[in-house]
């Protein structure tokens, strides 16, 4: 029998895949749209990008980047245009001389961050939901998982978990493969965060104090999107025409 969410435990395998019906039918808009990725019908959204890589170390902004190469931030950047980099896939052609962004993954510190900010604006903190991706290999590995009943949404089957927003980072499976969720949101439904596998930015659909809160926030590089915005490879027409 599934266990409740307790503050003093750590995320726990969920099979209340009920729990996401809401989320499919309000995946709408065309390829790359932001509501393909969170759910449309909220008041606002916003991006946060995921930093990269310097050259000697550390991570740096993509606005920093910019600087570098000579391109320009704006909503719906992307990075291989940030780059001057012609394939998105393909950074060899780059003129950056630090690293990539991870995609699909939130770093521990910003995750933490936002964590923190979430429960700010939600009735629920100790009670959320949160899916991972189910096609990472080490997820395999483990029986229990394995047999854990799926969320199905367009495009993605996941893993899902439930609990406390402050347990996130010191649950098992972040500790041991440091992956941020891929979708998480509260149990009241007044927002919904992801962090998409193809992705290099996450979006954070809420209420429109949360999203102003995130883009005000010197804690992330964040800016607003609309539900329409296309996160899609060529969407940057601003830097793919340099």
């Amino acid at each position: 029998m599934e266990r409740g969410p307790r503050e003093d435990l750590e995320l726990e395998l969920s099979a209340d895949t009920g729990a996401a019906a809401w989320i499919a039918p309000r995946l709408t808009g065309g390829f790359g749209a932001v509501t393909r990725t969170v759910p449309d019908g909220f008041p606002a959204y916003a991006r946060i990008f995921h930093p990269a890589p310097g050259p000697n170390g550390g991570w740096v902004r993509w606005e920093e980047v910019a600087r570098t190469t000579g391109a320009h931030v704006h909503a719906v950047m992307q990075w291989h245009a940030l780059v001057g980099a012609q394939d998105w896939l393909n950074m060899t052609d780059s003129q950056w001389p630090g690293g990539n962004p991870e995609r699909g993954n939130l770093g521990v510190e910003l995750l933490n961050n936002l964590c923190q900010l979430l429960a700010q604006h939600t009735n629920t903190p100790e009670h959320c939901y949160f899916c991972i991706w189910e096609g990472y290999g080490w997820l395999g590995s483990d029986k229990l998982t394995a047999a854990n009943p799926r969320v199905h949404l367009p495009w993605r089957d996941y893993i899902l978990l439930i609990g406390s927003l402050a347990k996130v980072t010191s649950s098992c499976w972040y500790t041991a493969h440091r992956q941020s969720p891929n979708l998480f949101w509260s149990a009241d439904w007044l927002w919904c965060v992801a962090s998409e596998i193809d992705f290099d930015s996450t979006l954070v659909a809420g209420s429109a104090s949360l999203i102003e809160a995130i883009v005000e926030s010197r804690l992330f590089e964040a800016w607003r999107v609309g539900p329409d915005d296309s996160l899609a490879a060529d969407a940057d027409r601003v830097n793919g025409r340099r």
